[in-house]
């Protein structure tokens, strides 16, 4: 008989489920930036607006212009 049928007429008890320990590597911390006053957007590149941005909650769309980016990021700064 099939697997599907031993297990309905209870001939074939499945196997316990093993525990296993899942460690996770390769997370990098998003460095926190302390002084926003001494920050020069607009001098910085699209991916580092981006990594900023994500920094103090905000997520950007590097596919937008960098002067677009840099707006959404004050705007998103004033309204803090």
């Amino acid at each position: 008989m099939s697997k599907f049928g031993d297990l309905i007429n209870g001939t074939n008890t499945p196997e316990p489920i093993k525990d296993y320990e899942v460690t996770i590597t390769g997370i990098e911390e998003t460095p926190v930036v302390e002084e926003e006053s001494n920050l020069d957007i607009y001098s910085m590149s699209k991916d580092e607006l981006e990594d900023y941005g994500r920094t103090i909650g905000i997520e950007l769309d590097r596919r937008l212009n960098k002067k677009k980016l840099i707006k959404q990021l004050q705007e998103h700064i004033d309204n803090q």
